[in-house]
């Protein structure tokens, strides 16, 4: 697949996985490997095995903003899943200067519904033009309504503003508000915080008991079937050693 380090800058495909594993108590309860360096489009697949395993979803889902997408959060709305899991910005909009740093945001620009327009902080207002449609790599629709400034030509602050030589555009997905204020809401919550603060130590410690005091790097197999069973072998001794040491 390809990796997100590319020296060449040339695309180069390398022999790798991209590992997924669920953990609760820092026992591995479900893992999945894919040929997909991102992680968002890799959550569904990882769930559906975890379902198919167990016969149910689970109760609270907690993850980083690598997995923050819409498609991500109407599923685990479908799912009846208690999804605490972080959006791209999430940590930024907690700082006290984030409106003030980020002025020039679509978050940030005041929306006048009876007319449908967003003001900038320069006073131009933003039109609707059209609706665009979104596909994901699972082939979630999704659908972006696209705002276009009137005339930027003679703005003082355009380069703050966008990088774009033509007027300023900006996407606004009304699904995905909708997913992200809710989500917000639970990761706020107190309930949200305590998540928050367990899940580095969660599940970053599982992947460093096997890295690093096991002192597995590389696979020693090839091929998506044996290179699952390899690391399916991992975690039932992880999982077992995490038992000896409790008795």
């Amino acid at each position: 697949m390809r990796m997100k380090d590319d020296h060449m800058r040339n695309g180069q495909l390398k022999a790798g996985y991209n590992i997924q594993t669920g953990t609760q108590n820092q026992f591995i309860l479900n893992y999945s490997l894919h040929r997909r360096a991102g992680d968002t489009s890799c959550l569904q697949e990882h769930l559906e095995k975890f379902q198919r395993n167990t016969g149910r979803y689970p109760e609270n889902l907690i993850a980083d903003a690598g997995y923050g997408s819409e498609e991500n959060y109407a599923y685990l709305e479908r799912c009846g899943v208690a999804a605490f899991v972080k959006y791209q910005s999430f940590h930024y909009e907690q700082k006290r200067n984030y409106k003030k740093k980020k002025l020039y945001r679509a978050e940030n620009m005041e929306y006048a519904p009876e007319t449908d327009q967003y003001t900038c902080p320069q006073g131009k207002k933003l039109n609707y033009i059209f609706t665009k449609d979104v596909r994901s790599w699972n082939g979630y629709h999704s659908t972006r309504r696209i705002y276009e400034c009137e005339d930027c030509s003679d703005c003082p602050v355009k380069t703050a503003c966008t990088l774009s030589k033509y007027n300023r555009r900006i996407y606004r997905g009304e699904e995905l508000i909708r997913l992200r204020r809710e989500a917000h809401e639970r990761l706020m919550s107190p309930k949200g915080v305590k998540h928050r603060r367990k899940r580095g130590i969660e599940v970053e410690a599982v992947y460093g008991q096997i890295k690093q005091n096991m002192g597995f790097r590389r696979f020693m197999l090839r091929g998506l079937g044996k290179v699952s069973t390899e690391w399916g072998i991992l975690c039932m001794a992880h999982n077992l050693s995490k038992i000896a040491r409790s008795v």
